[in-house]
């Protein structure tokens, strides 16, 4: 049945207005009471009647039975939909930080409360890829879920091996056209991507896994040697995150810039654009793309979950009750390229074995095998400055 949803929205940034551009062309049974923003004194499109700074604007009125978050602040939007949801109001986010760190607890306070709580637009943009997971693929079996989980990374990429431009000089116009921000840590860090992927692992797997326990590595030790080795080679780096199912019970996460041969479909996946490959027992190797950045993309995947609760839709998280004895391991061994700057940084890592060694100038690098554990054991020493790791697949 079609409930009439009365919302308060936390946040009119970039993805509030532009939910809220899709929604001024919709007839839909819906109306926004509130928005409940952080700067009073910024200027807005709209009557300054629908604007607050008290989240108890939202959170106290009766009348709102759907809250939307849209902040950046993960510890505040948690706080705000756990009362929400508590209270008997569904919720829809994109905050993916706050996702992946409470969505275990996220899931029982539904369950507790018979409230909802959906999230596509906090992974991949315009990507419909959690609804695929929860309802799709509901009773597959997967092999594995990789791709391009963040705009942000993938366009400066993009820029280095299409363009030629150097990365400081692409990370500037990421930032100039607002795909990457001021501090672009938690998306050329991997950090942003790590989220996404616990969120995609417990749809896909049935498996809750906390993001610090997933180990992250990204592009900001990227250097000109280690782009030049990847062109002479035919290769691209991407920045991908991957959940794979290893020994039939055991699920491997992990993010690591890999260089991409021409024969990939990520391969072409240029931009701020995202891409999500699924590999699955029975049907095969299927390909998501779209935008995944920007107001509209995000805003569109944000209105796609605010239409379904007009029909009581709400996650089941099937998959956690098949899950079994399904766990998340890290001891995986992975190829990688390793370009280092001192030899202590070799001696001190415990490869399994070497395929291919390189010593220049200003130049040094080995190909070989190792396990995730000991790149997690060694993070510090392997992000010290003048070393580059990636995946080589």
């Amino acid at each position: 049945m079609r409930e009439k949803l009365i919302i308060g929205m936390f946040g009119f940034g970039v993805v509030g207005q532009g939910l809220y551009d899709i929604i001024k062309t919709k007839k839909l049974n819906l109306e926004i009471k509130k928005f409940v923003i952080k700067n009073a004194d910024k200027k807005r499109s709209l009557p300054a009647e629908l604007f607050s700074t008290d989240p108890e604007a939202i959170l106290a009125d009766p009348a709102i039975n759907t809250v939307v978050e849209l902040i950046d602040d993960a510890d505040a939007a948690f706080t705000f939909t756990k009362r929400a949801l508590t209270s008997g109001k569904n919720v829809v986010s994109a905050n993916k930080k706050m996702i992946a760190t409470h969505l275990e607890e996220l899931a029982q306070i539904q369950q507790e409360h018979g409230t909802s709580l959906l999230y596509e637009g906090a992974v991949c943009g315009s990507i419909p890829i959690i609804r695929n997971l929860e309802e799709y693929y509901d009773n597959e079996l997967l092999h594995s879920v990789t791709g391009i989980f963040n705009g942000s990374s993938n366009y400066i990429l993009s820029k280095i091996f299409s363009e030629g431009q150097s990365y400081d000089a692409a990370l500037k116009k990421a930032q100039e056209l607002g795909f990457a921000e001021t501090d672009p840590t938690l998306d050329v860090g991997g950090y942003d991507p790590k989220y996404k992927l616990a969120i995609v692992a417990s749809h896909a797997y049935g498996i809750y896994v906390d993001p610090k326990d997933i180990l992250n590595l990204g592009i900001d030790k990227l250097a000109d040697q280690d782009i030049l080795f990847a062109k002479e080679k035919g290769f691209k780096i991407k920045l991908l995150p991957l959940a794979k199912e290893i020994n039939n019970n055991e699920v491997v996460l992990y993010v690591l810039p890999k260089f991409v041969r021409p024969d990939n479909i990520l391969y072409n996946v240029e931009n701020e654009n995202n891409g999500v490959l699924v590999k699955a027992a029975f049907a095969d190797e299927q390909f998501f793309y779209g935008k995944g950045a920007g107001g509209h993309p995000t805003g569109s995947a944000v209105l796609s979950d605010i239409a379904a609760l007009r029909y009581g839709y709400r996650y089941e998280y099937k998959k956690h009750l098949d899950a079994g004895q399904i766990r998340f391991t890290s001891n995986y061994v992975v190829n990688v390229y390793l370009r280092y700057a001192a030899d202590d940084v070799l001696q001190n890592l415990a490869f399994e074995s070497i395929t291919e060694r390189f010593y220049g100038e200003d130049f040094n690098y080995v190909i070989g095998k190792i396990n995730l554990q000991e790149i997690i054991a060694k993070r510090d020493l392997i992000n010290q400055p003048g070393n580059f790791i990636a995946e080589v697949l």
